[in-house]
């Protein structure tokens, strides 16, 4: 599993938190984490362009790519851990944070499904804390382990 982020976490407390849950999640499966510089050009489209192709150079073929947006399908945490089960046999599961400006058309092209965490806004270093622990709980839920309530 890869998860490609566009843009650097700052603050430790994240850098921490991202940390446990990588830990906590080796027991499951590898997760790779692919960091990626934000474009800083004064264009938000010009940034999402850049970024974009930054994006698509770090994503093979065979993976199946799950976009994070505002306006993707929305699950429960039941639902969430039973779709990536499902999932997990189309191809490796590769998810996408896009930067401040969003991702470009190209990357969203490519990508097999968008999903939402919610219709608000998040930070995209806080985001980053968040699908991870998501991520984690799926695992726990699909093996029956006491974490989820």
């Amino acid at each position: 599993m890869k998860i490609i982020c566009v843009g650097k976490i700052k603050e430790q407390y994240l850098k921490d938190a991202i940390q446990e849950y990588l830990k906590r999640l080796s027991k499951y499966t590898k997760v790779e984490v692919v960091e990626l510089p934000d474009a800083s050009f004064q264009d938000a489209s010009k940034n999402r362009e850049v970024e974009g192709e930054k994006i698509l150079s770090q994503i093979k073929d065979k993976d199946y790519v799950i976009t994070l947006e505002i306006n993707g399908k929305e699950f429960d945490s039941l639902q969430f851990a039973s779709h990536l089960e499902q999932v997990e046999s189309l191809g490796p599961l590769l998810f996408v944070i896009g930067g401040s400006n969003g991702l470009s058309e190209a990357v969203k092209q490519r990508s097999n499904e968008a999903i939402s965490f919610s219709k608000m806004t998040f930070p995209h270093q806080l985001f980053r804390v968040l699908l991870l622990e998501q991520i984690y709980r799926s695992y726990k839920i699909r093996h029956h382990e006491a974490y989820h309530k």
